[in-house]
């Protein structure tokens, strides 16, 4: 299957990280999602109820990342990926790329963070 959904420039003001400091005054956080999605129904309907809605996807990612504090990103993208999983039947994997670009590393970059890829346990025939 190649049919995906895409989100991309998610951005939000959290409270995640290892750093004390991190958690008082928080950092702009971008994530990317990728969808995994069968979109042949939708394409012959033109009906969003045969697809996932981009703005409902949107809401529950940023519910997820911002539901608690999170010392890592990767358990934070953890949270968003299984939240879109339990929300969205039709999707069957989704990767999550959180970008972190005010980590507090002591080296010039441009950007750093994790990327998950969670999917649905296949059935057994």
């Amino acid at each position: 299957m190649s049919d995906r959904i895409f989100i991309r420039g998610l951005s939000m003001h959290a409270y995640h990280g290892v750093m004390p400091h991190e958690a008082k005054v928080g950092q702009t956080f971008t994530l990317d999602l990728d969808l995994e999605i069968d979109l042949s129904d939708a394409a012959r309907s033109d009906k969003v109820s045969d697809t996932v809605s981009y703005d409902q996807v949107a809401t529950c990612a940023s519910e997820a990342f911002g539901s608690r504090r999170f010392k890592l990103i990767e358990a934070a993208a953890g949270s968003v990926a299984d939240a879109v999983l339990a929300a969205f039947p039709r999707v069957r994997t989704v990767a999550v790329t959180i970008h972190k670009p005010h980590a507090p590393i002591a080296a010039t970059f441009s950007d750093v963070g994790v990327t998950v890829v969670r999917g649905r346990a296949k059935s057994k025939p």
